[in-house]
This record gives C-alpha cells, structure tokens and sequence, in this order.
C-alpha cells in the first residue's frame, strides 16, 4: 500500500509544549532520525511572520529560515513540509517551491475561513508547494458545510484534505461520517489524512480506524495519518507516531524504522515530557466530554472553588457556536448564574443572629501561623472561651463550635469527615449538595459576594460581612497570614492554589480594603501574624 504515508508532526505540534524551543541540535536530530525511520512526511515547524528568527525555534517567519535551519540535511526520500495557521504568514514571506527546501505547505483554518483559506491555498500551488487543506475542529462543521468544504477543495485540488480532531472529540463514529463524506466528494486525486488528538484515549484508535477503511477496500484514493514522536503536542497530545508506524508495519507491508523513533523518544523528546507533561488526564477528558474547548475547563479549575460534578455542570449549559470558539464572558457568566442559586435566607440570618451574638468569636483560617502561633491560638481560646469558627476547613487542634463552607471543591474533600463528625455547618448556597436540610444553616451567596472583584468570593471577606448583618461587633482572626509569592500560604499543603504565588501582591491589597471599608461596622483584632 503505497498509497498511504505517514506523517511526523513533532516539530510542529510538539512545539505547543516548549513554545518551538527545541534546541537547534535537537531540530537536527528528531529530522534526522525521522527521515531514517523511512517516514513519508515530516512537518518541520509553522511559518509565522509575527514570531523573529530563532535557530532553537521550529517556528520561522519565513522560507528563507526554513533555508537557514534545516538547509544542507539530507531529506533522502522523505516530503519536507511546513505549516500555516491562514492569516499568520502571507505570500511576500514564501519563496517558490523551486528556491525553498520544503516541498509542501499544510494550512490550517476554521470552518468560517474555509473560502478564503481556500483560495490561498490555490496561490501556493501556483508557487509549485504540495498544498494540504487542515480543516481544523472538523467536528464544527454540519453535512451542508462540510459539503461546501468540498466543493471549494475540487476547485482547488490540493495534493491533501486532512481531518482535524482539534479538541479529542471523536469517536470512531462520528470520524468515519465525516472520513465518508470526504471520500465519497472529493476529486479522487486528492489524498484524505487524520490528524487526531488524544483526548478520550482514541488517537491511535481512531488512526487504526482510518486505515483499516483502506485495508478493507473502502477507500481508492491516497491517504496520510499523522503522528508524533511519544504523542508530543498540544493539550492532551497526538497520535504516537512509533505506535502508528508498528502498526503499519504489521497489517499494511511497511517498514518503517522503529527503532529510530524509540532512539528519539530517549535522546530529543524525554527532557521535554519531565517538565511538560501532556497526555491524556481529566482536564482534557472534561472538555472532550463536553465538546468545549479546553480554556473553558481551564477558567473553571483555576477558580478553585468547584466540585468536578460543578464544573460539568457549568460546561453542560454552554451552546451552539460557543463551545469550540471560547469566550471568557460567556464562561464568567455562567459561572456567576450556576453559583448564585439563590436562596431565602432570612430564618438562618435570624437563628445566627440569636447564636452568635452573645459570645466572642475567633474566626480561625488556613494560614501557616496556626502551627507556627499555636501556643498563642491555645492560650486566647483557654481565656476568652470564644465561639470557634473555621472557614472551608477542620482546624487540627481546636474543634470548631461551626464550620463556614463557601468552596465546593473543599466542600467534596471534607464530606467523609462531616458525615462522620458532628459540626454545625454555614453554607453559601453555592456549595454542591446545598438543599434546605443538607446543611444546618444556607446563607444566599449572591448577597455575600463582591463582583467587581477579580476573586468575587473571597470567603473571609464573605463572612465578615455575614459578622455585620448580624450585628456582631468585633472579631478575633487566626490563621489568616495574606499571601505571599515566596513561601507556603497555608498550614495544609494540599490546599495551596497555583495562581495565589502571582496575584498574592493584589489578593492582600483587596483584602486591606475591605477590612478598611468595615472598621465602622465591625472591629477586627488579628490574633496571629498577618500581612493584611
């Protein structure tokens, strides 16, 4: 089967792991061993005139530096291709085939620029490239506009059509109606490739999927797959190349050089998996399952305060055109609808008023200063018999008379404890599982929170204004520290959040106007060391 090639994209999809830094001996290298694997197409990197010359980058802003990285190695029988993402890099930065080493320019464009993109292709082809059409988030296209895709290919006839699985969102059905629609239209002089990311596992599933329609008799046309070295890429990374290859070799008369892939994976490619690992895992199986793009998933962790039931939930209201092309307004929007769940919360507002107004109260935090002050936290408490109340938290050493939940996510990981342990709980009605028995008091969560923060729910600027509706007239706090960027913020380990080291100058001047904007309402006394 001569017709089927197999494509290496590590160079270029790889390089979203280390921003194209490969090293310039590492560029030599992984080409080098992927033209000795025998490999049909290597992809060399993107050409992108916004981004300079840079000998350790497979990124180039135009043919004359493919010239000056790669010129002078020996291609042997292998096709040399680079990639444009349509509108980065225009005509004036690409000589003709006839003066450059690549041989062929894969282009990359969503649905609504097929047209245009299209057209450029038409102009690359003039310059004598093997032109391969990438028809990025395939799954964003309907029958009718994957129909159109066609007939603006057939004008152009470009040497490949490759389906794109962006996002990981294909299973080997939804792939073969689309595989079908391109095989039954398109000229039957343009070769059919898949290009698969691994986010549900089926990257290596879905290519074997693909061939087999060419084992079975099922396709009279050329076809490419794509692949990487160890499935190095974006998000959850791509189709291993060494795994495709073997493959090919066993079923389709192959003979494909391996052992080179492997000398790659252990000299070029393993530095960079240590300290960028990518791969499938959660993240991009939760935006797989949704058919969202990933900085959905992103937005929503990285606020720390969501169960993963929460956060599908959220995910599972987005629609239409939304899903695949992100936007942080639509995302911060209904994060702000889903944690509203607005409740009445008058009768628990009255039964606190009752509880907490007679008694001093020490509102403990998660700061490091619990364990360094503890003797000092002890002594307060042995002297002025406060009414203890801890936030998202079981303190180690005094037990809490409540416990403020605001945070879901924290909410999930004590649940084993307060089903087993006995505490009175205050939740905003954000928290998972919040229903009117579910917790002893449900406080309205709209009403707690500041949303011209950048944080809107910050929870001890929550309670303290839970501390003024009730009337309370001052307070004592342990354990809340600030933030800092250089040392642990919290006396638990596990509860550090990864982006409090680069906003902890802005997180502490937030919480310095807030206690600013109460000390006519209610009187803060820090028992502990702060930087507040």
């Amino acid at each position: 089967m001569n017709d089927v090639m197999l494509l290496d994209c590590t160079l270029r999809d790889g390089g979203y792991v280390n921003d194209w830094k490969f090293g310039r001996d590492n560029i030599v290298s992984i080409f080098e061993r992927v033209v000795e694997a025998g490999t049909d197409i290597i992809e060399i990197g993107f050409l992108d005139e916004r981004r300079p010359f840079d000998p350790d980058r497979s990124i180039m802003p135009d043919t004359d530096c493919v010239e000056r990285i790669y010129g002078g190695l020996d291609r042997k029988q292998t096709m040399v291709v680079g990639m444009i993402d349509y509108g980065t890099c225009s005509l004036d930065h690409i000589r003709p085939a006839s003066e450059c080493f690549l041989d062929g320019i894969r282009v990359i464009f969503k649905k609504h620029l097929r047209e245009a993109a299209l057209a450029f292709c038409a102009e690359l082809k003039a310059l004598g490239y093997k032109v391969f059409a990438q028809l990025v988030s395939v799954t964003s296209y309907d029958d009718a506009e994957m129909l159109d895709l066609i007939r603006l290919a057939n004008d152009v006839r470009p040497f490949a059509v490759s389906i794109v699985d962006t996002y990981g969102l294909m299973h080997q059905d939804n792939l073969i109606h689309y595989f079908d629609l391109l095989n039954d239209g398109l000229d039957a002089s343009i070769a059919l490739g898949y290009h698969a990311h691994n986010n549900f596992q089926m990257g290596y599933a879905n290519c074997i999927a693909v061939l087999n329609r060419k084992m079975h008799g099922d396709v009279n046309r050329s076809m490419l797959v794509d692949g990487s070295i160890y499935g190095m890429g974006k998000s959850a990374g791509n189709a291993p190349i060494e795994l495709i290859a073997m493959f090919m070799n066993h079923r389709m008369g192959k003979h494909y050089d391996v052992s080179q892939i492997l000398e790659s994976i252990d000299s070029n490619i393993s530095a960079f998996y240590q300290s960028a690992t990518w791969g499938y895992n959660m993240f991009y199986y939760l935006a797989a399952s949704n058919d969202c793009h990933p900085n959905y998933v992103s937005y929503l962790m990285q606020k720390q305060t969501l169960s993963v039931k929460s956060i599908n939930d959220i995910l599972g209201r987005l629609e239409g055109e939304k899903k695949l092309l992100y936007d942080k307004n639509t995302i911060e929007r209904l994060y702000l609808e889903y944690q509203k769940n607005e409740v009445n919360d008058d009768a628990a507002m009255a039964q606190l008023r009752e509880k907490l107004g007679r008694r001093p109260i020490l509102l403990i935090g998660p700061g490091s200063s619990m364990k360094k002050q503890k003797e000092k936290v002890l002594s307060f408490y042995e002297s002025e018999k406060p009414l203890v109340v801890s936030i998202n938290r079981i303190p180690e050493y005094l037990n809490p008379d409540y416990i403020f939940l605001t945070n879901s996510k924290r909410y999930v990981g004590l649940a084993t404890r307060l089903a087993r342990e006995r505490y009175s709980i205050i939740a905003t009605s954000n928290v998972t599982g919040t229903t009117a028995d579910a917790f002893d008091y449900v406080l309205n969560f709209s009403a707690l929170i500041d949303p011209d923060a950048e944080f809107i729910d910050n929870s001890l600027a929550m309670f303290l204004k839970v501390l003024v509706s009730l009337g309370v007239p001052f307070v004592t706090l342990a354990g809340f520290d600030g933030y800092s960027g250089r040392r642990k913020n919290y006396a638990d380990p596990n509860m550090e959040y990864d982006f409090v080291r680069h906003k902890a100058e802005y997180l502490n001047g937030y919480m310095r106007k807030v206690l600013q904007d109460l000390q006519d309402s209610l009187e803060v006394r820090f028992l502990t060391d702060t930087l507040y």
